[in-house]
């Protein structure tokens, strides 16, 4: 396996390409999430992404299909939810058995006392909400009362937002330590997220201190595989959490895209060797979320670019894949997540050669689950596979 030397993963968290079979179940029939985001942005300029096929995917307005694409098709869920902990669970070969908990009501008031007690802090609002709204709400009174700011959404997350002048972000990093505590068994929410923020009533501004408590992995990942071979991986912005650390070698800043995707090209310059397993966090935090249609479309044209610059640094034994978590239709009622399948772009730097050098990419269409993409890493880096696990690499 001399040749086949590192690998980029990269979730363009949120990016979801059509509602999966049973997202009718979860009350996102006929989602899709960059179909939609084309379209209402009046067509995108991809031409990275383009060039290895994403318009080979969908349909995607501006994107025109290539007669010769990378590796590229939709991966399905063999799972339940729509969340990041357990999209990027399931793209590490880790399918959770039953759903997380949520709480569409807010957090009952046996929870709310066990909570209290174990922070030290009062709580308000505890109800589902977008992040910004609860802040703008109610960043007022926890000025004033000091009480933390809980809320929740569709997914199973227990949010406390706190301005850092009021709550030192220590002690909320605390504060929710103490809260992934008490949010177990029954209660073992997804994860539990700190949320400092900063700035003056009616201009309060989050931080890039967001801190996320996952539970860890209920079953082995690839990352271990890659482990037990001798492959180290290096975590780049929220992927570490995600996995409570469990399987992860080192993790890198990321609270930003252009802090993620500047971490991911150092790595590409500097590693010899391994995993390099990012995070894309605004087209779901910033944009998604909050129907920013513009906002969303320039993430992908920025993120666009910052793949060009990688791809022209590909050796022939690189491999890069790209995917994404979840969706978060634009048009879709609420703000949340929605259930749908996510893309796959997978490249090596053999093939791009063969192409500079008037041949093909030779990629085809690969439909499968969200595993496969640990199950490529792992062949591609170690040569091995891992029959217990599930999923089947996209190339060799």
């Amino acid at each position: 396996m001399s040749g086949a030397r590192r690998a980029i993963v990269l979730v363009i968290d949120a990016c979801g390409v059509g509602a999966l079979p049973d997202a009718v179940d979860y009350g996102d029939a006929a989602t899709n999430t960059l179909g939609h985001v084309a379209s209402g942005a009046g067509g995108l300029r991809l031409p990275a992404l383009g060039s290895l096929g994403l318009g080979c995917i969908i349909p995607v307005q501006g994107v025109a299909p290539v007669g010769d694409p990378a590796v590229h098709g939709r991966l399905h869920r063999l799972g339940p939810g729509k969340d990041s902990v357990t999209g990027h669970w399931e793209l590490m070969g880790v399918v959770a058995e039953h759903p997380l908990p949520t709480y569409p009501q807010g957090f009952p008031a046996g929870v709310l006392a066990r909570l209290v007690a174990a922070m030290g802090h009062q709580v308000i609002c505890n109800r589902p909400d977008d992040g910004l709204r609860a802040i703008e709400e109610f960043g007022s009174e926890h000025l004033r009362s000091g009480a933390l700011i809980l809320y929740t959404s569709q997914d199973s997350v227990l949010q406390l937002a706190a301005h850092v002048q009021r709550v030192p972000a220590q002690e909320l990093y605390r504060a929710c330590a103490a809260a992934r505590e008490v949010m177990s068994g029954a209660d073992a929410v997804g994860r539990v997220i700190a949320r400092p923020f900063t700035g003056a009533p009616g201009g309060f501004t989050r931080t890039e201190g967001r801190r996320d408590l996952a539970l860890a992995p209920p079953a082995r990942s690839y990352l271990q595989e890659l482990q037990d071979a001798g492959v180290q991986v290096h975590a780049v912005g929220k992927v570490g959490d995600l996995f409570a650390g469990v399987g992860i070698d080192r993790v890198h800043p990321g609270a930003t895209n252009a802090a993620a995707l500047a971490g991911v090209a150092e790595l590409q310059r500097e590693l010899e060797r391994g995993l390099v397993f990012a995070n894309l966090i605004e087209t779901d935090q910033l944009y998604g979320h909050r129907k920013d249609v513009p906002g969303f479309a320039r993430a992908l044209e920025q993120i666009d670019a910052s793949v060009a610059q990688l791809l022209s640094g590909m050796d022939a034994g690189d491999l890069l894949i790209l995917t994404a978590d979840h969706g978060v239709d634009p048009r879709h009622p609420g703000s949340d997540h929605t259930r749908e399948y996510a893309p796959l772009l997978a490249v090596t730097g053999e093939m791009l050669r063969a192409r500079a050098a008037g041949g093909r990419l030779g990629g085809a269409r690969h439909d499968g689950p969200m595993a496969d993409v640990g199950a490529t890493v792992l062949s591609w880096l170690s040569g091995r596979q891992a029959g217990e696990l599930p999923g089947q690499a996209c190339l060799s």
